[in-house]
C-alpha cells in the first residue's frame, strides 16, 4: 500500500509565473489546489471505509492494511484541520489590522 504524498500542480504554478499572474489566475490556481487536497483527503476517508467495511463482512482484508489505511485517514484529516486553523487565523490577523 503506497502513501502518496499531497503534491502541488506544479506545471499550473510555473506557466502562471512566467505570464502576468492575475488575481483571478492566482484565485483559479490556489482554488484547484484547495480542491484537489480535500478530494486527496475524502479518497483517504473513503478507502478506509471501504476496508473496515470489508473487514466487518469477513471478506479476505489484512488487519495491517486496514489499519494502516485508517491511520493514514486520520493523519491527512488532522493535518488537513491544522492547516485550515492556520488559515482562519491568519485571515483573522489580517482583518484586525487597521488600514
Amino acid at each position: 500500500m503506497a502513501i502518496n504524498p499531497i503534491s502541488l500542480n506544479v506545471g499550473a504554478v510555473s506557466e502562471a509565473s512566467h505570464s502576468a499572474v492575475t488575481p483571478y489566475k492566482a484565485q483559479k490556481t490556489f482554488s484547484n489546489f484547495l480542491k484537489d487536497a480535500i478530494n486527496q483527503v475524502n479518497d483517504a476517508q473513503i478507502q478506509s471505509d471501504n476496508l473496515t467495511k470489508k473487514m466487518a463482512l469477513g471478506e479476505n482484508v489484512e488487519l495491517h492494511d486496514v489499519m494502516i489505511a485508517s491511520q493514514k485517514a486520520s493523519i491527512t484529516l488532522q493535518a488537513t484541520m491544522e492547516v485550515r486553523n492556520k488559515v482562519v487565523e491568519a485571515y483573522q490577523e489580517i482583518m484586525r489590522m487597521q488600514v
